[in-house]
């Protein structure tokens, strides 16, 4: 068979999905993270003794109960999010392959 000269082969192929949004996603979740590491740290340095991290936010043992504790929520979501985000980002346009037998290092 004679191939034309206007044939394209990347016109035969489907376009892969943008990967931009997992991405931002990662960066975000990590941005998360963060901020999560921070507040834990500001709720714990009060708990055991330090001078208030966040002036007048953080004075008393309760709420700096309650910073410590939403600071370690927001560094799970975050964790979360990313290692979701990052298998997202890895898998290609390859087979459907089921998320526990792909390789542990993620």
């Amino acid at each position: 068979m004679k191939l034309s000269g206007g044939f394209n082969a990347r016109r035969l192929r489907e376009r892969g999905p943008s990967v931009w949004r997992w991405r931002f996603g990662t960066a975000l979740a990590a941005l998360f993270a963060c901020l999560g590491v921070l507040l834990a740290m500001a709720g714990a340095a009060t708990l055991l003794g330090r001078p208030p991290a966040l002036g007048s936010l953080n004075a008393t043992p309760g709420a700096a109960i309650a910073l410590l504790i939403s600071g370690l929520l927001l560094l799970w979501i975050g964790i979360l999010g990313w290692r979701k985000c990052r298998r997202r980002l890895r898998r290609g346009n390859d087979l459907n392959i089921s998320p526990h037998l792909m390789k542990k290092r993620d």
